[in-house]
């Protein structure tokens, strides 16, 4: 029993760490390509990690750098 569930999470790390690279890849070859694009990504990411939880809350002020990403290239 111990030897498969071994070799099991074994494969299962090997498949993780080869989906990992891929999306790595992936990832690289698209900001590479559209560095706009990138930094959206970021901030989209960032906007997500700030709101984990239903009650959080922020105070932000609209001008700040935080929205930036969202104003466009008018800063409207």
């Amino acid at each position: 029993r111990e030897v498969i569930v071994a070799e099991a999470f074994r494969n299962a790390q090997k498949i993780k760490g080869e989906g990992d690279a891929e999306a790595a890849r992936a990832y690289n070859e698209a900001f590479g390509r559209d560095p706009a694009f990138a930094q959206f990504y970021r901030s989209l990411e960032a906007y997500k990690a700030s709101f984990a939880n239903k009650n959080d809350v922020m105070v932000v002020d609209p001008s700040s750098e935080f929205f930036k990403t969202f104003k466009g290239a008018s800063g409207r």
